[in-house]
């Protein structure tokens, strides 16, 4: 009588492997996610923080005291310069970096007026304003970022995870200043 020799996996054998992937999977990919929002809010952070600095350098050195109120004003690179005041990824109001929505606008504060200088070193399209306001808003609410970001002349910036932070910032149990 011959005995036969088996080679190879059986069916179970392979299922059950397929089984433990499965299982590693499911555990593995909400932490992958959280990681990734992690990275998107502090990009967010990170555009807030240079629009903030290209904001003072672009009223002290450009704009006579004034903000811009558009980011297509602050990449503009003034006379004689070949960079502009922030990096040309924010090229834009409305534009997306990283899972967020980047946007600056004139402050909504009693008192904020429009800047009267005529002349701005980098031919800026709008008026610049006394005080400035900016937001980083999650492009997917929950899928590429928890909280949204804003900050203004005060170069604080503030988070929410209940909703978008209204223009003029005031602080509240749901509107607190980042760390």
């Amino acid at each position: 009588m011959k005995s036969r020799i088996a080679k190879g996996f059986t069916l179970i054998e392979l299922l059950i492997v397929v089984a433990i992937i499965g299982i590693i999977a499911a555990i593995a990919v909400p932490g992958l996610l959280r990681a990734r929002m992690s990275g998107n809010e502090a990009s967010a952070i990170g555009s807030l923080r240079a629009i903030n600095s290209g904001q003072a350098s672009f009223s002290s050195s450009c704009a006579q005291g004034g903000y811009a109120i558009k980011l297509e004003d602050l990449v503009t690179a003034p006379t004689g310069s070949s960079q502009g005041f922030i990096s040309p990824d924010l090229k834009s109001n409305g534009v997306t970096k990283s899972g967020y929505v980047v946007t600056i606008a004139k402050d909504a504060s009693t008192g904020v007026t429009d800047i009267g200088t005529t002349t701005v070193c980098n031919g800026a399209v709008a008026q610049p304003a006394s005080s400035y306001f900016g937001t980083a808003d999650p492009l997917t609410a929950g899928g590429t970022g928890t909280r949204y970001f804003a900050t203004d002349t005060r170069g604080t910036i503030w988070s929410s995870t209940a909703a978008v932070v209204a223009n003029p910032i005031v602080a509240s149990a749901t509107v607190t200043p980042v760390q």
